[in-house]
């Protein structure tokens, strides 16, 4: 299958190896799982439409591990409150403490994400191909 570079629709293989890049540590874990080579999969990461749809991908297995953290806090905080007065607290408080601490960390960044998104559709549109050059 061929595609052209800057196409706005991807395959039904390059979505499926969209998937595999998500679900796999390497690319050639992720490659021999799609049924491509790597080389295929290389080539198909530096193409602009394929590597932004895999960014958007990314960012929504992370948006859903966010929601997920932050229906916990009330869980963490509850045993915290609950292992105040405890004799033996300190592994729950810690486990409590770190849900709590990656939530609020995951929360900065998202909001650190949609400011220079913010900032990025502020910027003329030559300027902001320079600053994505960066990315």
């Amino acid at each position: 299958m061929t595609e052209k570079v800057g196409s706005t629709k991807l395959t039904r293989k390059a979505e499926q190896a969209i998937a595999a890049l998500l679900e796999h540590p390497t690319i050639a874990e992720a490659a021999k799982a799609c049924g491509v080579s790597e080389r295929s999969l290389w080539r198909w990461l530096q193409r602009e439409d394929f590597r932004l749809r895999f960014r958007a991908a990314q960012r929504e297995v992370v948006e859903s591990a966010v929601r997920e953290l932050q229906a916990a806090n009330v869980k963490a905080v509850k045993t915290l409150v609950r292992n105040l007065d405890c004799g033996q607290p300190f592994a729950e408080n810690a486990a409590a403490q770190a849900i709590l601490t990656h939530t609020y960390k995951a929360i900065e960044l998202l909001d650190l994400q949609g400011r220079v998104e913010m900032l990025e559709k502020a910027l003329p549109p030559q300027q902001e191909r320079k600053t994505k050059a960066w990315h």
